[in-house]
Formats: structure tokens, C-alpha cells, sequence
């Protein structure tokens, strides 16, 4: 039993080392801009690189059911070795955009053997409370997501390799730690054989499905929004020179004060029930997206930057709990293959609406743009009031 209560911090900590990963490049952008000459819209570019390598990966790892064939401990730890030895890539001085690209793809791709067969090792101990136990989860992934800006705000007289640096090393570090001491859960059940047939199986049960496209329109409006935080930062100092913001140090509490959502959604949705709690959060993030044109008129800045921190805990607060409805629902022995099927397509999503958005940026100045984020809630909310 004690070594039970140990699991749950061992694959938190594990899984925010390890999905530093995710937005480094983004935690040093401007270095990246200045350093190899890109273009501003790089953000967008790079952003979906990482989201496109992590589809490749998803698709691979749950065609071949890699995370409900093998040992799910040792996925995670292969993919964290690689994931960090790609990621370390972007410090050769010799990148150009191509390049940066290509890494930002293959750190992805491996982020695909971090993210969800870590909420497949979590479901694989914790049959009861298990949207608590992904509240926390989820909510590494969040701090671990924004930590890149952190460091970049830390390390702000450093070099940027300092930043990617670390971020690899901490990912071999979270790899290291859930391979040693999160041996298989007594809950998994494991599979036997590829089955290509999963991908499709998973969606004849009403109720995985109601939960599967209420999360994929909770990820139209979740990754555009987090990688585009520090540009709405940028553009509301322009407009309003008064205000002398530290971009960096606001990204992270802004993006990271989603982990703290996460965590209390779970234990909200003890109480109210995990699909109201879901419901509710995605509803207020609704509302966010619809009345984001108006925050950029605001004159005190700190009603702007409040705003802006309620978004970041809405918009991934239903999160844990879109994956507890989904891992519920689908069949022991295909779970993680379920879980990652869902990312696969969710994380596919997410490069539409943030090309969207970068797109839209280089055709105008409005920032109504933001408001266009409010298509997927809307259709999220539609799918969980079905029956």
C-alpha cells in the first residue's frame, strides 16, 4: 500500500520532465526567430510541427497497440530517451527552418509515447478516483508545457541552448524515474496482437464517442490559445505602451495556472459528477473565446491579465476528465489504444485551428481572429447534451 501512494507522484513528476518537451521551442522563439532568420510566423509553423509529429506518433502507436502490447513503463521510457535527444537538436548551430522542423516533428512523435501511456499507466492503478488521479496528471502536463517559459524568464542573460538543454535533460530524468518505480499496474490488461480493426471499434460504444468529440472540440481551442499567449501578450503592450509586461514570466502562470484547474476539476467532478464538471468548464471556455476581441480594449491592465489567467484555467480544465470519460468507456484491453486514438485525432485538430489563426494574423490586424476559437466548444458542448 505504501508503495502504491508512491505512484501517482512518481508519474506526475515523470510526466511534467518529461512534456517540458512539448512547447521548448516555443519557451525560446524569439532566440530561434533572431538566430536562423525566421519569419514571425514560425510560432505557428514550429507549434504544428510538434502537433503533427504527435498525430504520426498516435497513429502509429495505436495501429500497432504498442502501449497495450508492451510494458507501458518501458514506452514511456524509450520515447522519453528520444524525444529528449531531438529536442536537443534544435541547439546545432547549423538549423535552418527545415531542419528546425524535422526535430520539432520527431519530438512530437515520441511525445506520443509520453502523454497518453502515461494516462494509460495511471488508469492501470486507479480503477476508482481516476479522474482525480488524471487531474493530477493532466496537470504536470500543463506546468510541464509552460515550464519552457519559466526557464527562458530564469535564464533570461543565457544562452537559449540552455533552456533546450534542460528541458532534454529533464526528460530523461522522468523517463529514468517511471521505468524504475512504476513497475505494470494491477489493472492492465494486455493485448495480445495488433488490431487495426480498434481504431474503429472504439467509436460503436454512445457513450466514448459523446465524451471522444466533446474532448476534440475542447482541443480546437486549447492549443491555439496556449501557443498563442505570448503573442496576445505582445499585442496588447503595443496597444497600449503604458503597460511593460514580462512575456515570458505571464506565459507560464497564464498556461500553468491550468494545472491547479485540473486538479480541482477532479475533485469537483467527485462531487457534481465528471461530465457536468466537463460541461461546465467547457462552457465558461466558450465564453472566453467569444468575448476575447473585447479584453484587448481593456485600460487597466490588470483586468486584462485576469482574464487571461480564468482562460488558462477553463480552457484545460475539462481535459482530465474527457480522458477519465473516455478511458471508462472503452474496452480493458484496448484502453491505451483508445486513449491514444483519441489524442491521434484531438492532437489533429489542433493544427488546423492554430494554422487558422496564423494564418489570419498575416491577413489582418484584427484581433476578432481569437473569436473564431469558439467553434470547437460549441460543438463539444453539443455532442456531451446528447443522450
Amino acid at each position: 500500500m505504501k508503495k502504491l501512494r508512491l505512484v501517482l507522484p512518481v508519474i506526475v513528476i515523470s510526466q511534467f520532465c518529461c512534456t517540458s518537451l512539448w512547447f521548448a521551442g516555443n519557451g525560446v522563439m524569439n532566440d530561434l526567430v533572431k538566430n536562423f532568420g525566421l519569419k514571425e510566423s514560425a510560432i505557428g509553423h514550429l507549434t504544428s510541427a510538434v502537433q503533427l509529429g504527435f498525430i504520426a506518433g498516435t497513429l502509429v502507436f495505436a495501429i500497432l497497440t504498442i502501449a497495450d502490447r508492451y510494458s507501458p513503463s518501458k514506452v514511456f521510457l524509450a520515447s522519453a530517451l528520444f524525444g529528449s535527444f531531438f529536442n536537443l537538436g534544435l541547439i546545432w548551430e547549423g538549423n535552418n527552418l527545415t531542419s528546425l522542423l524535422c526535430l520539432r516533428i520527431l519530438t512530437g512523435f515520441f511525445l506520443a509515447g509520453i502523454y497518453p501511456v502515461g494516462m494509460k499507466i495511471a488508469a492501470d492503478y486507479y480503477e476508482k478516483g481516476l479522474g482525480k488521479s488524471l487531474g493530477y496528471l493532466v496537470g504536470a502536463l500543463v506546468i510541464g508545457t509552460s515550464f519552457p517559459h519559466l526557464l527562458k524568464d530564469l535564464a533570461e542573460t543565457l544562452p537559449y541552448k540552455y533552456v533546450i538543454s534542460t528541458t532534454s535533460s529533464l526528460a530523461v530524468l522522468g523517463g529514468s524515474l517511471m521505468a524504475i518505480l512504476v513497475p505494470d499496474g494491477p489493472y492492465r490488461k494486455p493485448g495480445q496482437k495488433p488490431d487495426i480493426s480498434a481504431f474503429f471499434k472504439v467509436f460503436q460504444n454512445g457513450n466514448f464517442r459523446s465524451a471522444a468529440f466533446g474532448y476534440f472540440g475542447h482541443m480546437w481551442e486549447l492549443y491555439a490559445f496556449w501557443a498563442f499567449v505570448p503573442v496576445i501578450l505582445k499585442t496588447y503592450s503595443r496597444m497600449h505602451p503604458e503597460s511593460s509586461f514580462n512575456i515570458p514570466l505571464l506565459s507560464f502562470f497564464i498556461i500553468g495556472s491550468g494545472g491547479l484547474a485540473c486538479v480541482l476539476a477532479g475533485y469537483i467532478a467527485q462531487s457534481k459528477g465528471t461530465k457536468t464538471t466537463a460541461f461546465t468548464a467547457l462552457l465558461l471556455s466558450f465564453g472566453c473565446c467569444l468575448v476575447s476581441p473585447l479584453i484587448f480594449e481593456m485600460t487597466h491592465a490588470y483586468l486584462f491579465l485576469g482574464f487571461l489567467l480564468f482562460w488558462g484555467m477553463v480552457v484545460i480544465a475539462d481535459s482530465p476528465l474527457f480522458s477519465t470519460l473516455i478511458a471508462q468507456n472503452a474496452a480493458p484491453e484496448i484502453k491505451g489504444t483508445a486513449l491514444t486514438i483519441v489524442n491521434c485525432i484531438g492532437f489533429s485538430v489542433t493544427i488546423i485551428s492554430i494554422q487558422l489563426i496564423s494564418g489570419m494574423r498575416e491577413l489582418t490586424n484584427s484581433n476578432a481572429i481569437y473569436s473564431i476559437l469558439a467553434i470547437g466548444p460549441v460543438l463539444g458542448l453539443m455532442s456531451l447534451r446528447r443522450k
